[in-house]
């Protein structure tokens, strides 16, 4: 060991500082086209469905969770930035290759669920960039820092769809370049600035990061992803007496928190056009703006979340975020009596165009005269008759959606800053079963089963929850390393 110096220092925090951003931009390539993905699936490929688009999203957290222990051992017995390097050119490629996805003649549904694994895949690197900042950061340090890494992952995920509304303004045509047969539109310009920003961390990585290793007093180590340091830091006494109860019952909260979120971006596309008879563009455009306006909600509960803790302590602010997000389901439950609008398509080889709210109320029977020759191209909007609970299921009123989205931006960076670093593997499971869950369920039995279905599970956490409130207590606490 030798004592660390401040230019050493200097460029220890540099590092950890392009780790952050590399978290950040795993995140974002997962949220930056979350809002998108189902109106640009429905063009590109109309046999599918919305339970395919539960595998689409849920693709992303399958190739990270394959990918994860993959880098994880490759940056055991190679220099971190290999690993980083290599994950960040796959999904730069992965992006790509989303904006190609329209190019082929058929089976177009399973070119966008590769290119989405293998963005995934990339976002693999999140294990790499915990060990790194792990290894990194000395014992005072290290709490700080994985708590902003973990900040950083949900910032992304937030403000991912901020991105997306921006390049709506492009629309779906966009502009072409026929030399290299690249449309640039509302779909496929955010995929294209995700690949930019991969890019940018490329040469930032090559040109800042740099490895460190200190110890729990923060003397400069000289040896780098030196094996059984990290695992003989606590004597096996200690180390026997973990909660291990604990430890299980804090990864099922956090996974039905990151379920939940998981859910609620992966539905909101759908459920709008079904219920408000929203064009694609206007789905991913309001969609957008009512996102970012959470996004912005959230950054700032995440401020305020890291300084009430400190006084509440994390248990009673893990309550308070859970009841919030269940309250926000419950309030997206169906109780009207209006029924959506439905999307009447190919009666008889024909077409309608876009109802307006007076032609909402006229009987079946009239909607026949509304048919259009079968060359119209007129984009069909509402509720599509081949889910048959579009029957019989009244409409969300948009004033539901835009406060159940509130109350879940407000729980979810609530629940989201307490105990993030046991959370990876919890979290990779939740965003896989959360789309595939809520496609299949919406799809088949409608959002009245879908969305109560969440708040019993939400509930069944809040009950584990005051069974082990009184066990969640950090390791260091309970040992009296560090007071809570």
């Amino acid at each position: 060991d030798v004592v660390e110096t401040q230019e050493h220092y200097k460029s220890r925090w540099r590092s950890i500082w392009i780790m952050y951003l590399t978290m950040f931009l795993s995140s974002v390539g997962f949220s930056i086209v979350i809002m998108s993905v189902w109106p640009y699936l429905q063009k590109i490929d109309p046999t599918a469905d919305a339970s395919f688009l539960g595998w689409i999203i849920a693709s992303y957290s399958i190739g990270q969770m394959v990918a994860s222990p993959l880098f994880g051992l490759w940056s055991n017995y190679r220099p971190r930035r290999e690993p980083l390097v290599v994950s960040t050119t796959i999904s730069v490629a992965a992006n790509c290759l989303y904006a190609y996805v329209h190019l082929p003649h058929s089976h177009n549904k399973y070119y966008m669920l590769t290119a989405r694994a293998l963005v995934g895949f990339g976002a693999g690197n999140v294990a790499v960039v915990r060990s790194y900042i792990a290894g990194a950061t000395s014992l005072t340090e290290r709490t700080s820092a994985m708590a902003n890494t973990s900040a950083c992952q949900a910032v992304g995920f937030i403000l991912g769809p901020v991105f997306q509304t921006c390049f709506t303004l492009i629309g779906e045509e966009g502009i072409t370049w026929k030399l290299i047969d690249l449309q640039l539109n509302m779909y496929t310009a955010p995929v294209l600035f995700g690949a930019l920003l991969g890019v940018i961390n490329i040469i930032l990585i090559f040109a800042i990061f740099r490895e460190h290793r200190v110890d729990d007093m923060g003397r400069q180590c000289k040896s780098i992803n030196s094996e059984g340091e990290e695992s003989g830091s606590l004597d096996q006494d200690a180390e026997g007496n973990v909660d291990h109860v604990a430890v299980v019952a804090i990864n099922f909260l956090f996974f039905v928190i990151l379920f939940v979120f998981a859910v609620f971006e992966t539905i909101a596309t759908p459920l709008t056009m079904d219920m408000y008879s929203w064009t694609r563009k206007e789905a991913v455009f309001y969609n957008g703006i009512i996102l970012s306006v959470v996004g912005i909600e959230s950054v700032i509960v995440f401020m305020v979340v890291k300084m009430l803790s400190k006084k509440t302590g994390e248990r009673a602010i893990l309550h308070g975020g859970l009841l919030v997000v269940l309250v926000g389901f419950f309030i997206l439950l169906p109780w009207g009596k209006k029924l959506p609008n439905i999307q009447w398509q190919e009666i008889k080889n024909n077409s309608i165009p876009r109802t307006t709210s007076t032609e909402m109320l006229m009987p079946f029977w009239s909607l026949k005269a509304l048919q259009l020759p079968s060359n119209h191209t007129v984009e069909p909007v509402g509720c599509p008759i081949t889910q048959s609970w579009c029957l019989n299921t009244p409409m969300i009123y948009l004033a539901q959606y835009i406060s159940s989205d509130i109350l879940i931006g407000l729980g979810y960076p609530v629940c989201n800053g307490v105990y993030m670093g046991w959370l990876t593997a919890s979290g990779s499971g939740a965003r896989i079963l959360g789309p595939v869950f809520v496609s299949q369920i919406y799809t088949h039995l409608g959002p009245r089963w879908a969305f109560s279905l969440i708040c019993g599970v939400v509930v069944v956490s809040l009950l584990l929850l005051e069974i082990v409130y009184k066990r969640l207590i950090a390791f260091s606490v309970r040992y009296g390393r560090m007071q809570e």
